[in-house]
Order: structure tokens, then sequence, then C-alpha cells
């Protein structure tokens, strides 16, 4: 199994274009939309023979008439998740992790776990390529159980279009990614916040290849930076007007230009190369 997971320090970068089209050279394989707040790699997918699942967390629930107020549940929460007001424990759902120890350390087992919908997952194809796209509902405060559900679906090659940024849903995604493209814009901005993915990339030892996306002119510190960090250019791709409309009308660029299925098939060469 193979994954290659796309990431970029903010968004807007390039990251859903280069993923799309880096599933779509890949021929048949798998591409998951781990960008559960907001995935729109369905948009140029146009994915058939959809199939929903719900996708819910587990929260403890408690049974008053056994509960004794002992508060071992309380003192056992790592998270913070629990206290005990007006003689009856409470739970706060948004920091809950799901994980059973209060379950496990109440003596009286007065703690039940309930399932709760923070989600869904859409599995269908386009072609030889099987898209799974994760949807955190809104106003849930964390898409990792929903991320998890997806990487689940993962093939023997498959490409992960990441969260924006460097946070917790982002290392979910990549924890067991094979090699990660990093996706960036040649602007002190973009530079900015390429160097914050690429620490997390580098603490979770993970090999790693650049994009320079919508690239007009050389940014010196972003060309010195990858040089000092040994870290290999697999493409630059120059801003061009006629590519932004094909994009922005859905197109996959690399199955209606053949300069960009070009482009694409040479960066996934060059990460096959590596691994």
């Amino acid at each position: 199994m193979r994954k290659i997971a796309v990431l970029s320090g903010k968004g807007g970068a390039g990251k859903t274009y280069v993923a799309v089209n880096l599933a779509a050279v890949a021929g048949k394989c798998t591409y998951i939309d781990c960008d559960v707040e907001e995935p729109n790699g369905w948009l140029f997918w146009k994915p058939e023979d959809v199939r929903r699942v719900t996708v819910s967390t587990l929260l403890p629930a408690f049974d008053a008439a056994k509960c004794t107020g002992c508060r071992e549940c309380v003192r056992a929460c790592r998270f913070h998740a629990l206290m005990y007001a007006k003689e009856k424990p409470m739970v706060f759902p948004e920091v809950c992790h799901s994980c059973g120890l209060c379950q496990m350390v109440c003596p009286e087992q007065a703690i039940l776990e309930t399932e709760k919908p923070i989600g869904v997952l859409e599995t269908g194809y386009h072609g030889s390529v099987k898209v799974v796209t994760g949807i955190l509902n809104p106003g849930e405060s964390s898409g990792i159980p929903v991320i998890r559900q997806a990487l689940k679906q993962a093939g023997d090659v498959t490409v992960l279009d990441c969260p924006p940024g460097s946070a917790c849903s982002v290392m979910e995604s990549i924890m067991d990614a094979d090699y990660c493209v990093l996706v960036t814009e040649p602007t002190a901005f973009g530079f900015h916040n390429f160097r914050m993915v690429y620490e997390l990339a580098g603490l979770l030892k993970k090999k790693c290849g650049v994009v320079i996306n919508k690239q007009t002119e050389i940014y010196e510190p972003l060309e010195q930076f990858c040089t000092e960090q040994q870290l290999p250019v697999l493409a630059r791709i120059p801003y061009d007007p006629v590519l932004a409309g094909r994009l922005a009308g859905n197109e996959i660029a690399a199955e209606c230009i053949p300069e960009q299925r070009e482009l694409f098939a040479d960066i996934l060469e060059q990460i096959g190369g590596v691994l």
C-alpha cells in the first residue's frame, strides 16, 4: 500500500488541484478528501454510485439510579470533559475524546456510551478512481473521527487531500502516509505557512517534495530554503489564466490538457522513485 499525502500551509495554494490530478494520472487508485470541514474534491470528480454512511462518536451517558456521586469518572478524565454539578455528572461533548476511560473506572457501572452523529462519509467512483469524501456536520468541534473513518477506505495506491494548515486534523491525515507533497505559493505569506507544515512533516519523519504553484517569478527565500533542506522541488507550475478558468469550471486538468497530464505523471514518477 502506498499513501501520498498532499498538504499546504494555507488555503487556496492549490492543494486540491494537485491531489485530484495526481489521482487522475495514477489510474486505479483511491482519492480521500480529508478536508472534512470544507471538502471540495467531489466538485471535480463528480462521482457516480455514491453511497453515504453516517459517522458517529461515542459519548458517556449516566444512569442516575446507579450513580453515587463518587466522582471517579471526573478525576480520571484526562481531557476535563466531565464535571459534577447539582448532584449529577455532566459531559462537555466538545472536548470528549470518546476514550471510554470514565466507563472503565466507574465502580457502580453507571456509565453507558451513546452514539452521536457528527458527519457522513460519501464513497463513489470516477472511472477507476474511488472517491471518498468526509463531511463534518456544521458546528462540530473536531473532524478527526470522520477523518479516521475516511482513511479506512484507503487502497493499494491512495492520494490524501489533507486539510490546510498544520493542526491536529492534518497530523491525523498524514500519520500513515509514505510521502508528503507540500504545495506552496512563491510569496512571503505562502512561504511562512509552508515552513510550518514542513516542520510537522519533519516531526513525523515523512519523505517530502515541493510543488510551487501559481509561480509568476522566483521567490528566492523559498528556493534557498529548499536547497538548504535538500528538499526536492517536484514541479514549478506557472500561473495560467486558461488553466485557472478550467479549474473554476471544475474540470480535471490532467483529463483535458495534455501538458497537465504530462506534468502530473512526471511528479508521480518522481515520487515513485523515492518510494
